[in-house]
């Protein structure tokens, strides 16, 4: 397979669509105009295939083959025309979105596409010129172990563009659900939804964090529980959606002081290394943060509530 995939933002979830592009075959660029966080993403994805190769997941020919598919570049100026495939993945803001798609469109590639988790694609759309070949790729952090992809289909979303991107979901070994174009779309809106009351029972003293997740995992078989889940998504990414999903729907969505303010004290979570858990080298360690900090009710400082974890 030679199509040219390219990825804008090489963040944790532009990295990890770059990673899965790249093991399906496809020469992947990976756009990202901060050199410091291009660099870390490379160092990642370097990483990613050398434990692929320990673990006897990939064979060292194909880990270097892998690597060998993927290109840094500095902006989407530097990204040839007619690429099969862009899939922005830059932070849920619309404006830069935006800016981002308009920009991405001027290369005229088959397949345009947003890894948008909240935000719909209609207002996503505004400006493109050919926005029937524009639509929601919501793929799911980490994207290498994810089955999932979310196919959002706006109102201008030609259905060629629908069935390319289910079969572009098949080639990268992903299981696609196609949905409709509304804010948070199915997954991120009941995701948000439990993952904001499990952060309200924390700040109400129902359980700590860990017990509130074994609650679900064990109950429901869920593979992860919803605070744990936050910590991985990213606390600032949960506040992000929330907000846009309270515009949408009202205060059922309205996100509790506590998420807030642990965003405010820059506990983001596992990107971070504090959230509801403590997390070392990329690892969950520890206990959890409001368990040693004490009753975990909304009170006191953030800091107080969201002490370090052993």
């Amino acid at each position: 397979m030679t199509e040219r995939f390219v990825v804008v933002g090489a963040g944790t979830m532009g990295l990890g669509i770059g990673y899965v592009a790249a093991g399906a075959g496809h020469p992947v660029e990976l756009v990202e105009v901060d050199r410091d966080r291009g660099a870390a993403a490379m160092t990642r994805l370097a990483d990613l295939w050398d434990r692929g190769v320990r673990r006897g997941k990939l064979t060292v020919a194909q880990a270097a083959a892998n690597q060998e598919r993927v290109t840094l570049r500095a902006g989407l100026a530097e990204v040839a025309a007619e690429p099969q495939v862009i899939v922005e993945a830059v932070p849920e803001r619309l404006d830069l979105k935006r800016a981002v798609l308009a920009e991405a469109e001027a290369l005229h590639p088959a397949l345009l596409g947003s890894n948008t988790s909240s935000i719909p694609i209609a207002e996503l759309a505004e400006g493109l010129t050919r926005p029937e070949r524009f639509c929601g790729l919501h793929f799911f952090n980490p994207v290498w172990a994810m089955a999932l992809l979310e196919i959002v289909v706006g109102s201008a979303t030609a259905s060629e563009t629908t069935a390319a991107a289910v079969t572009l979901a098949t080639r990268l070994g992903k299981d696609p659900v196609v949905v409709r174009d509304m804010p948070g779309f199915a997954t991120s809106r009941l995701g948000v939804a439990l993952g904001l009351e499990a952060i309200r029972m924390v700040a109400d003293g129902v359980a700590d964090p860990a017990d509130i997740d074994k609650a679900m995992v064990l109950g429901y078989r869920h593979p992860v529980g919803p605070l744990e889940l936050t910590d991985l998504v990213g606390l600032d990414v949960r506040l992000d959606i929330a907000r846009t999903l309270q515009a949408a729907y009202g205060d059922r969505f309205a996100p509790p002081p506590l998420l807030v303010e642990m965003v405010a004290a820059g506990r983001l979570g596992k990107k971070s290394g504090q959230g509801f858990y403590h997390w070392a080298d990329g690892v969950r360690s520890g206990g959890t943060a409001q368990s040693e900090a004490g009753d975990g009710t909304p009170g006191g400082a953030s800091a107080d509530r969201t002490g370090t974890a052993r």
